[in-house]
């Protein structure tokens, strides 16, 4: 492992509002991964009849600039599917059809995907089960004993702070983890710390995102990559690779790296 790929992604500016094109389109190159291969069976959209964008749209009364608004949003790519059909795609900055981006938190919903993937495999039992079942946590702390489906609410009462302008924050601690700085990411969701009761209140939490990760993997006594390129990679037809960010432990970052 180099000193280059010990880089988190605070250190590449994530948290800063600075335009991210020239990391999120290479993040492979440039922290540790694993690989999810292709699908055997690969799906190609179809192309339809190429619809143009319109030059304008309406916005709160006003009218907005398309390509005025593409530039200001620092757009890198644009797709529009009708009915399954692509009829538009357009590729700005360091976008590309077969450019790896940086998923971010769509990474959460292919965890969620999982779990219950999981459930009808029986690796595990149910969502009322305590995800401590499965999970290794310290006694008292925010997991310990809640249930998987307070986790998957994001309503497990840990404490949490995702402000991503705090360098305090959890959600900044967290993304050290990635590194090592402070222990693994197993690590740190073993030591959250519960605030309220389970199931009172809901958060949106990255935490909890990570700590089903870690529920994935050992239900089912593989990583979390292997996992989702049998189950989903492969069947939905993915005609790239894909890549999960792993700290130095080997561990996917299940709240937002996949790319």
């Amino acid at each position: 492992m180099t000193d280059q790929k010990r880089m988190t992604l605070v250190d590449l500016g994530l948290f800063t509002g600075v335009p991210q094109h020239e990391h999120f389109c290479r993040m492979k190159d440039l922290l540790d991964t694993r690989e999810m291969a292709p699908s055997a069976h690969p799906h190609l959209w179809p192309h339809g009849e190429a619809a143009p964008l319109p030059e304008s749209f309406d916005y709160d009364g006003t009218a907005r600039v398309t390509k005025e608004f593409l530039a200001r949003t620092d757009t890198s790519a644009l797709l529009v599917l009708v009915d399954g059909v692509i009829r538009h795609e357009s590729y700005f900055l360091t976008g590309g059809p077969d450019v790896q981006w940086l998923s971010m938190s769509v990474s959460k919903s292919f965890i969620s995907a999982l779990v219950g993937i999981a459930v009808e495999e029986g690796h595990i039992t149910g969502i009322d089960e305590p995800i401590s079942s499965y999970v290794p946590v310290r006694p008292g702390s925010a997991y310990d004993g809640v249930s998987i489906k307070d986790v998957l609410q994001m309503s497990s009462g840990a404490r949490w702070n995702e402000d991503y302008n705090d360098p305090a924050s959890d959600i900044y601690q967290l993304t050290a983890a990635t590194a090592g700085i402070g222990g693994t990411l197993d690590d740190f969701v073993a030591r959250m710390v519960r605030e309220s009761g389970p199931g009172t209140v809901c958060r949106y939490n990255s935490g909890e995102t990570q700590v089903l990760g870690a529920l994935v993997a050992r239900a089912t006594g593989r990583p979390v990559a292997d996992y989702m390129r049998e189950k989903l990679c492969e069947p939905l037809g993915m005609t790239s690779a894909g890549y999960w960010l792993v700290d130095p432990a080997g561990t996917e970052l299940a709240f937002g790296g996949s790319t």
